[in-house]
């Protein structure tokens, strides 16, 4: 591999691309169908659980503006509400009436993403060898996994492989998952599915848990695939090679983002300090996955293209003031958390899939693009999460 100084050989069909290098080489998305616009999100929110409380209503009012985030889509609607009125009574509604929708919405979402990720790809979904599976809003034996892998009507022997519960660094997680096995299966084509919805922890507002309002005001629903292999055929059209993964946990952080799923439902805490954490920590783990480049030359951070989960707006202001980052340099993932808020594992993929419509444009264009960049995510743990990755679109 290029990045550390050994010989590389690329793949006749795409001149660009590594042979043996783990590349993206189609996305996908879905979303429900309720779409929520920030501005009206405090007056349906307190209407939907009958809440007059005037001092929690101005901190959700004041939360709102601050995410940046303008539109969001939402599993929940007013029909699950007239169904389940219980959802919206403090302590009425129990975990199995809440997982009882949740599953099955984030299964026929991650099969929507998946079917549009096929699609785009070109090849028969039979061809599928792995699945990585990815949410942290389901529980259940059989896992979603293979409700997944049934829906689409994929082959008995595909493998599978589920990762519950990673919160936000999930996404890449799962690219990191991916990534190993379409490498260390020559010829392999790995879907990765992430889905996730907030129904699992919505409930009234209460000043004794503050922290469901920063989700209310947050975080959104919706599911995304990619589909990775290695030496692309002729028909495929790959666009982000996964050069080098790393994972790292900060020790003594685990406290920072606290979650239990509880008897009503999924409750979490985070914590003031997780903007300064990931601030602090920044430099040293990208310097990790930048060394890998193997150039004999400084590169800069603004020499990168940046793919930033965005956990929220003073995350990302962390970031781009530690590392001296140009404003474009986190555009795509500003976007994405303006369009759809917060939708923990799945955002990163929506980033990628800005940037790679961005690269597309250049490239028709015949501008110069980024060919390094990073792939940054930070879950529970506190984990960062992050891939060196190579764009090869041409």
């Amino acid at each position: 591999m290029a990045s550390n100084g050994s010989t590389v050989s690329y793949s006749k069909a795409h001149p660009k691309s590594r042979t043996g290098v783990a590349t993206a080489l189609a996305f996908g998305n879905a979303f429900p169908e309720q779409l929520v616009m920030q501005e009206f999100l405090v007056d349906g929110y307190f209407k939907n659980t009958n809440c007059n409380d005037p001092v929690l209503r101005e901190k959700l009012d004041r939360l709102c503006k601050s995410t940046t985030v303008k539109t969001r889509y939402v599993v929940m609607s007013d029909e699950i509400l007239k169904k389940h009125p219980e959802l919206a009574v403090e302590g009425a509604a129990t975990i199995r009436q809440r997982l009882e929708i949740a599953n099955k919405a984030v299964t026929d979402m991650a099969i929507e993403a998946s079917q549009q990720c096929i699609k785009e790809w070109g090849r028969p979904a039979s061809e599928i060898t792995h699945v990585v599976y990815v949410t942290s809003s389901e529980v259940r034996l059989p896992g979603g996994d293979v409700f997944l892998a049934n829906g689409l009507g994929l082959r008995p022997d595909v493998s599978r492989v589920s990762l519950y519960f990673m919160g936000c660094s999930g996404g890449v997680t799962g690219l990191r998952v991916a990534k190993d096995l379409a490498e260390n299966n020559p010829g392999s084509r790995v879907l990765l599915a992430t889905t996730e919805t907030t129904l699992v922890g919505f409930r009234p507002p209460n000043a004794e848990r503050p922290y469901d309002l920063v989700g209310a005001a947050l975080f959104g629903d919706g599911a995304a695939a990619v589909i990775l292999g290695t030496d692309p055929a002729p028909l495929e059209n790959p666009s982000f090679e996964l050069d080098w993964a790393v994972q790292q946990l900060v020790p003594g952080t685990d406290k920072t983002i606290d979650g239990r799923l509880t008897e009503e439902g999924l409750i979490f805490r985070l914590g003031r300090e997780l903007p300064q954490i990931i601030e602090n920590n920044i430099e040293d783990f990208c310097h990790k996955l930048m060394k890998k480049i193997g150039s004999s030359t400084q590169v800069e951070y603004n020499d990168l293209f940046w793919a930033v989960h965005p956990g929220g707006p003073a995350i990302l202001n962390r970031v781009e003031k530690r590392l001296g980052l140009v404003p474009e340099k986190l555009m795509p993932s500003r976007r994405a958390l303006a369009d759809f808020g917060n939708v923990s594992s799945n955002t990163i993929v929506y980033v990628l899939e800005y940037m790679r419509a961005e690269s597309l444009k250049k490239a028709a264009a015949k501008e110069k693009d980024d060919e390094w960049g990073l792939i940054l995510a930070f879950g529970p743990g506190i984990t960062f999460e992050g891939i060196l990755a190579r764009n090869v679109i041409t």
